[in-house]
């Protein structure tokens, strides 16, 4: 028998939804351009060049992985309570601060609620709008890529649930001001702060959190702790939500490998810490070479990353050009972000063969 399963399918995803515009692993880059594995030089996903604590892989090949993991995590939410100087009741787990996104959405919205965004910025929110039947309301950046608080303002209305502020803003490196975030919490929205790069300065709005219940923070160990490929991600909110999110979410959502990575990454912050200090000294080292160069014009950096401006039209052509050398940024198909490139720093090496590609393509 013949079955139409499209009619039966929810009629926002019935059409074709776009999907989120992920990045290739090395294997895959490798194959295609030809190039050796080893031979990559991969900056176009923000990771941590130097890799995780050699202690989490040692938890990770001891984890216990024929038990299912605490559903309550009591052990990574006191052991996060330690090394962000918060409560443990105030704190939840997610498989990367992706699944807290999903979270927040199945918690906050219905089909044809609001989501405020700013564009340019993380495509995660309006991937996850798509998703769960939200509309997205996109206020532009001004032309410094700082949010126009004005028009945010504006643009809350009484369908809008959910406020998303990236800081340091990925792909543009901005950080968002305490004033501005207070004035989009004085709405009475959800206030959704990504503070994914929160290591590389330092900067939070997390004090906030027991004056405001509207607010979450979202952090990850993605970046600085290099877990990546692990996924965990964890939230800063009021006790409230994070009970509420405990009821929603599925039980074993954290893998035993993932928190085992957790606790030893926290364990050994100090010297993980010292990678991120490494990082933020090649930053400034790698900003300063970009800006050298002609044709080339650097936006001052927050995170582990810089995004470049080029001569317009000429951004996907260095993109391939890099990619034939074996070196990998993220390039954007998007009408603010079309003629420019965003560059992970990666070692001093790294950043000299960046460079020196440049310097021959543009």
């Amino acid at each position: 028998m013949t079955v139409d399963v499209t009619r039966l399918i929810r009629p926002h995803l019935a059409g074709d939804v776009k999907p989120y515009d992920p990045i290739e692993p090395p294997e895959v880059l490798a194959q295609k351009y030809g190039i050796p594995a080893e031979k990559i030089i991969k900056l176009d996903g923000n990771e941590n060049p130097y890799g995780c604590s050699p202690k989490a892989v040692e938890a990770v090949a001891k984890a216990p992985l024929q038990f299912y993991p605490d559903p309550l995590q009591r052990n990574m939410r006191n052991a996060l309570a330690e090394y962000t100087g918060t409560d443990a009741d105030g704190i939840i787990a997610g498989a990367g601060s992706d699944e807290l996104i999903a979270f927040i959405f199945q918690l906050f919205i219905s089909p044809g609620d609001k989501i405020l965004d700013f564009d340019p910025t993380f495509g995660m929110y309006s991937f996850n709008a798509r998703v769960y039947g939200a509309d997205v309301k996109m206020v532009p950046r001004n032309e410094l890529f700082e949010i126009d608080i004005e028009a945010a303002l504006n643009a809350v209305d009484s369908k809008t649930k959910v406020i998303f502020v990236t800081t340091p803003n990925n792909p543009t490196g901005n950080l968002a001001s305490e004033n501005q975030v207070r004035a989009l919490l004085d709405t009475g929205r959800i206030v959704v702060v990504d503070e994914a790069y929160y290591e590389f300065c330092n900067q939070t709005s997390a004090n906030m959190i027991p004056e405001h219940e509207n607010l979450i923070v979202l952090r990850t160990l993605s970046k600085w702790a290099g877990l990546a490929g692990l996924r965990i991600g964890y939230g800063l909110m009021s006790p409230d939500l994070v009970r509420r999110i405990i009821g929603i979410k599925p039980p074993y959502n954290v893998n035993v490998a993932a928190e085992a990575a957790l606790l030893a990454s926290l364990k050994d912050a100090p010297a993980l810490l010292k990678n991120v200090n490494l990082i933020v000294e090649e930053r400034e080292r790698m900003f300063t070479l970009l800006k050298e160069i002609p044709g080339v014009t650097p936006w001052p950096p927050s995170g582990n990353y810089i995004l470049c401006q080029v001569t317009p039209g000429k951004a996907h052509d260095i993109y391939e050009g890099l990619a034939q050398r074996g070196i990998f940024v993220r390039f954007f198909n998007t009408d603010r972000l079309r003629d420019s490139f965003r560059s992970a720093v990666g070692t001093p090496e790294q950043t000299d063969a960046l460079v020196e590609a440049l310097k021959e393509l543009v």
